[in-house]
């Protein structure tokens, strides 16, 4: 689970987040997940925040769940978005083949990197064969907060590639860019449409 302290500035925030990362239609990033899924899925999103992505993944005709640490980002998914969100942190999943896709934008890189490897085998036993992983990260190198105290990871490409691979994924597709985030500062990302092996 994120660390108090992260936690403490989504708690404070919750509102302002969602006004800034709010959108009337779903990213390309999110709609080559869903394709990807394909219709009637079920699907995880893993750190759903406020239930946005959620929402459009259910409207599109998929099977959404909503799992998320902060209950004031999950007050705002149910109260906006009527999205329904477990209260958990990515340590507590524990499904086997129960997912076609899990969607995590953005949220594992709240997750101290000697945890990851950990995470991405919960993600895998989650999934059934052939399923998908978004995972949205920061890019850099180590570990350090941000200015408004958020505990974040940093990962190189070959860094989280790896790390995927040992977990039993192919890396199907990965983009880069650059955002301004909830801190004012522009941060380099990097995300990637993953399979699990079959």
């Amino acid at each position: 689970m994120a660390d108090k302290t992260t936690l403490g500035v989504y708690a404070n925030r919750a509102q302002d987040y969602a006004k800034r990362f709010s959108s009337d239609t779903p990213d390309l990033h999110l709609a080559a997940f869903m394709l990807a899924v394909g219709e009637n899925g079920r699907v995880l999103d893993l750190g759903c925040g406020t239930g946005r992505s959620t929402a459009f993944m259910r409207e599109a005709g998929l099977k959404a769940e909503g799992l998320d640490a902060s209950p004031e980002m999950a007050a705002i998914a149910q109260e906006t978005h009527g999205v329904d969100v477990e209260i958990a942190g990515f340590e507590t999943l524990d499904k086997v083949d129960a997912y076609d896709g899990i969607y995590a934008n953005f949220s594992l890189l709240h997750a101290p990197k000697a945890d990851m490897p950990a995470h991405l085998d919960r993600i895998a036993t989650a999934l059934v064969p052939g399923g998908f992983l978004h995972v949205g990260l920061k890019t850099g190198s180590g570990e350090k907060r941000d200015a408004l105290g958020r505990f974040y990871a940093y990962y190189t490409d070959a860094e989280i590639t790896g790390l995927l691979r040992d977990a039993g994924f192919v890396v199907i597709e990965r983009s880069f860019g650059a955002d301004e985030g909830l801190d004012g500062t522009l941060a380099p990302w990097i995300i990637l449409l993953a399979g699990k092996v079959k």
